[in-house]
């Protein structure tokens, strides 16, 4: 997630400094294929990498993993569920251990994707699948760039941006966040600090379309946005999205019309909002301490559930993603600074499952390092796969 200085995580001093003196970052970028980074010249900042940027390094869960299974299931026509309390694995973008790594319900490793090269792969903070399910889009704030995995291969196809680079001009990126394949495969990722979003077609690297404005740092969608740290594609193919500055959340077409724009209730600092699975509400995590969870209509902002705890176990701290998990309707969460990722039942609000040690960090089975993302992988059948085990 977002924060105001280029090579420091999101702390709290740091988010509070951000809502009170939000700047204007400069930046435009085209994109590149999987090739050596371009020769920055004048054009890109290059920015100094920290040892808290390079994170655990390149590490491993160290596990033996099973066979991946072929896909079987989608998002409309998942695979079997497995139930309460998870009804899916989920894909982790694990940030400061460089990887991704899935996690079966129970809590087995099935998967994992190490950084093949901490100078293209490193600090991982965003992971969604490909509508078929085969490819795995990435962003990398600090690391300037975003990215395709091919699930199978474990290999890295492509690469937008320029590592360890910011600029505005062809090849550069500035704070990358959420990154999304669309149906007709195009990228769609949101560029922080350009304050725009950018769709890019990965076959010839152009940009096929920007909403927002380098330098205009505001809201009036689509032609200048406020800070944009989500752009989450909707099933019939609008984009949900979400601006730092003054919690707006907006639906808009691919052609750019805005359907709606709404501030989201309660919230300080808006993180990457879905719309719940009938499409009908918007769910959003507070990237705060304490974090909050909130589902509202959007015509009315009125709340219909939300997750607040001040203090204790069950408190959030700069949590960036929620999501309504399909089949149970229970609530999944990434807890950034706790190092954790976990359910909350939508009727008890307990936390009913969780991976990752409450504020400890950790490679090893049963620990993250600062999670930052999720997929759900609802294409393969891993509960048949491991039941052979």
């Amino acid at each position: 997630m977002y924060s105001d200085t280029p090579t420091a995580l999101p702390t709290r001093a740091l988010v509070t400094a951000l809502l009170l003196a939000i700047g204007a970052f400069a930046g435009s970028a085209q994109a590149q294929k999987a090739d050596p980074p371009r020769t920055p010249g004048t054009a890109g900042i290059e920015v100094e990498v920290t040892a808290e940027m390079t994170g655990a390094g390149i590490v491993s869960s160290g596990v033996t993993l099973p066979p991946i299974p072929p896909v079987t299931g989608n998002r409309k026509n998942p695979v079997p569920s497995w139930g309460k309390p998870l009804p899916y694995p989920v894909v982790i973008a694990d940030r400061r251990n460089n990887r991704l790594i899935e996690i079966a319900p129970d809590k087995s490793i099935v998967w994992e994707f190490v950084s093949p090269n901490l100078k293209v792969y490193r600090g991982n903070e965003d992971v969604n699948f490909s509508p078929d399910g085969k490819l795995l889009a990435v962003s990398e704030e600090d690391n300037f760039d975003v990215h395709i995995v091919d699930y199978e291969k474990k290999a890295l196809t492509w690469t937008y941006g320029t590592p360890d680079f910011r600029g505005k001009a062809p090849g550069f990126l500035n704070y990358p966040d959420d990154a999304h394949l669309l149906a007709d495969g195009k990228f769609i990722t949101a560029d922080i600090r350009n304050c725009r979003i950018l769709i890019i077609d990965p076959k010839d690297n152009s940009i096929s379309t920007q909403w927002g404005t380098p330098g205009k740092c505001r809201h009036n969608p689509p032609h200048e946005l406020g800070h944009p740290n989500g752009a989450t594609p909707l099933e019939n193919g609008d984009i949900l999205v979400t601006e730092i500055s003054g919690a707006w959340i907006s639906r808009i077409t691919r052609e750019g019309k805005v359907l709606w724009s709404v501030k989201a209730p309660n919230i300080r600092y808006p993180s990457d909002a879905f719309m719940t699975e009938d499409g009908k509400q918007v769910i959003v995590a507070d990237f705060w301490k304490p974090g909050r969870i909130v589902i509202f209509d959007p015509a009315t902002r009125k709340i219909s559930w939300e997750y607040f705890v001040k203090e204790g176990e069950k408190m959030l701290d700069h949590s960036s993603i929620a999501r309504e998990l399909p089949d149970t309707g229970d609530i999944f969460v990434v807890d950034d600074l706790r190092d954790r990722v976990m359910v909350i039942d939508r009727k008890t609000k307990e936390i009913i499952w969780q991976y990752g040690v409450t504020d400890t960090k950790g490679h090893k089975p049963g620990y993250l390092f600062y999670p930052d993302g999720f997929d759900i992988d609802v294409f393969r059948d891993w509960k048949k796969v491991l039941g052979k085990r």
